[in-house]
């Protein structure tokens, strides 16, 4: 019999316990603040962007202790962002692999969070996996998406011949000074 998670709303400790996995694909519109970060696309475009993720739980033993709750994420997704060198499209893979380790509330998390190399997430009894998801993305985004070489030549220069030109004709304030200063009184 398989089971059908809400993944809105997943029991993590139970998800964990038995050693479950998931994994599937989610259109980029299901995530709104990640579809945010791309650029405007037609909406059959958007709807066919799809994120790919993968979550696995594990729980292990600890001597003297209760077992430790683990999540693995990976999701991924090819995201159409702004080239801010030359501002064209450019497609940037987004991928995010992270493991996440559940304490019993915020006060152990901050006193454990410098020794742990995981990150450390309060356990709750519903967890929005889909909140994760998105969030993991949009920290795994870059704050300056670039081509690695612009498919088109980048104008390095702000000069524009006209303003040059113009500027050229206006006479110098400072030589009109000076022009003033010369004449006798």
């Amino acid at each position: 019999m398989e089971k059908n998670f809400d993944l809105k709303r997943l029991h993590v400790k139970a998800f964990a316990r038995d050693g479950l996995s998931l994994n599937g694909l989610q259109p980029l519109t299901f995530f709104e603040r990640l579809a945010d970060l791309a650029t405007t696309q037609s909406a059959s475009e958007a709807e066919n962007t799809q994120v790919e993720w993968e979550l696995t739980g594990e729980t292990v033993s600890v001597a003297g202790g209760e077992p430790q709750i683990f999540l693995h994420l990976k999701a991924s997704v090819g995201l159409p962002m702004q080239c801010q060198r030359c501002l064209g499209q450019v497609q940037v893979e987004v991928l995010s692999e992270q493991t996440f380790r559940f304490v019993a509330d915020e006060a152990t998390a901050e006193a454990e969070d410098d020794e742990s190399e995981e990150d450390l997430l309060v356990l709750v009894p519903e967890f929005d996996v889909w909140e994760l998801i998105e969030d993991e993305l949009i920290m795994s985004a870059p704050i300056v998406p670039k081509h690695p070489v612009c498919p088109t030549s980048v104008t390095m220069s702000v000069s524009d011949e006209s303003f040059e030109a113009a500027q050229a004709e206006r006479p110098n304030p400072f030589a009109a000074l000076a022009q003033l200063k010369k004449k006798p009184h």
